[in-house]
């Protein structure tokens, strides 16, 4: 058994990512539109573009983990290499430099790249070590709620504090440009001494088979497409960060011009936090007493009818939609520990095909499919705000505030409806994994 001080530090880890994560699907879109002074369709292209960039050093930062090899284990060190460059780049991303509209287009996209490689770096291993501290399946799902708990704790950080911070630094006269910097500074500082403390928190028990074949990066990843419940997963994934990246991008836009309530979005945005931070919690505690597989495909359906509601509740019932909007960040929390425990899963029921555990590799392809949701999400959210006529700063027509919908909460049905259809095929029930384990620990007594 885990002890819960060693799963609240692993969890810090994912408080640090989300310090930076939250506030770039949350106010990243609106910063490069209403302030850095970037179009919506250009803005939804940039965000496609440096993400597709990622399937190149995703892969390759999954097989330089598993073969990393060094007195604090495989995963563990890259917290502490990565965590002060990650920081740093965070800040450069929210910068406005003095250039021209040319200039800060290639400063925008340069600096994302980059930011999002560094997040690959530290991301990646972060992800992996929660697969190696232990292989107990009850366990790895209670890690990953704790991590997801301790990940929207992040979140609601983000949230409350982000625009107050924004405000602070800006001055009296709303200089957002550096409200902005300031506030993504403050934030990092903070976000460096969460990833410092997960390093010091946590230990790397389980090892790699002792008959372990030895492959080379581009065998272990396609090794991956043959194994048929990690497809499922990723897919699943897919939809989801594709739902989790409309959603949080479109939120400002609701508040501001469906709701007309801007001076809410702290408000909504933390609720919404922290209704996920209980979420998380609640699936520690469902998970326990019901089957990971049943418990996603329920988690499924309430985010298919949550969103349903929002979709359907009019704009001057606002604390309607407050109640409505805090349900689904509820039920979106149940399935997303969940997807990441069986990550660890599927790398385990694999290694007794391949005689490899490639967990590094299967986290870092999972990572990849979850940038390649949110490159889609990010830029049908740009593609479509501009489709139906959104214009910065002005009151929107009523297409555009249609179109705020369909981004805001028509997603939501769409996304829960496909995992759903997906995850009906998953097999890996907590019994069968049982049976997995038992396989492999007679595999390693018999070499």
């Amino acid at each position: 058994m885990i002890r819960l001080k060693e799963k609240i530090g692993y969890g810090l880890g994912d408080t640090a990512s989300n310090i930076v994560f939250q506030v770039v699907i949350n106010f990243m879109m609106i910063f490069y539109t209403d302030v850095f002074g970037i179009s919506a369709a250009a803005v939804g292209t940039l965000m496609l573009v440096v993400r597709l960039f990622d399937a190149v050093t995703d892969p390759i930062m999954g097989g330089i983990a598993d073969r990393t090899n060094t007195r604090w284990g495989r995963y563990r060190p890259y917290l502490l290499y990565t965590c002060i460059p990650y920081a740093v780049l965070a800040v450069l991303a929210f910068t406005t430099p003095d250039l021209g509209d040319s200039g800060k287009l290639v400063w925008a996209y340069v600096t994302y790249a980059v930011l999002m490689t560094i997040y690959t770096a530290i991301n990646i291993p972060y992800s992996a070590l929660g697969g190696v501290l232990t292989e107990n399946v009850k366990e790895r799902t209670s890690i990953q709620s704790y991590r997801f708990a301790m990940a929207m704790a992040g979140g609601a950080i983000v949230t409350a504090s982000f625009m107050p911070l924004v405000e602070f630094f800006g001055g009296a006269e709303s200089n957002r440009e550096i409200g902005y910097q300031y506030a993504m500074g403050t934030l990092s500082v903070l976000a460096v001494a969460c990833f410092l403390l997960c390093f010091f928190s946590t230990k790397e028990r389980v090892s790699p088979p002792v008959n372990e074949r030895k492959t080379n990066l581009l065998q272990d990843l396609w090794s991956l497409r043959g194994n048929g419940p990690f497809m499922l997963v990723v897919s699943a994934a897919f939809f989801l960060l594709i739902l989790t990246a409309m959603r949080s991008a479109a939120a400002p836009y609701y508040l501001t011009y469906v709701l007309e309530r801007e001076d809410l979005t702290s408000f909504f945005l933390t609720s919404g936090m922290v209704a996920a931070l209980v979420g998380a919690l609640a699936t520690n505690f469902v998970s326990q007493r019901m089957c990971k597989v049943k418990l996603f495909r329920i988690g499924c359906v309430l985010i298919l009818l949550t969103h349903a509601a929002l979709f359907l509740i009019p704009g001057k019932y606002a604390w309607v939609a407050y109640a409505a909007f805090v349900g689904a960040s509820f039920c979106q929390m149940i399935v997303v520990p969940v997807n990441f425990s069986m990550v660890a899963d599927t790398a385990d029921y694999g290694s007794l095909k391949t005689g490899k555990k490639i967990m590094g590799m299967s986290f870092s392809a999972h990572l990849l499919v979850i940038k390649l949701g949110l490159a889609v999400g990010g830029a049908l959210t740009g593609w479509l705000l501009s489709y139906y006529g959104y214009v910065a700063n002005q009151a929107q027509t009523e297409d555009a505030l249609f179109g705020i919908m369909i981004v805001f909460a028509g997603s939501g049905v769409i996304v829960g409806a496909l995992m759903y259809l997906v995850m009906s095929f998953y097999q890996l029930t907590d019994e069968r994994m049982t049976e997995v384990h038992q396989q492999m620990h007679e595999a390693e007594q018999a070499s």
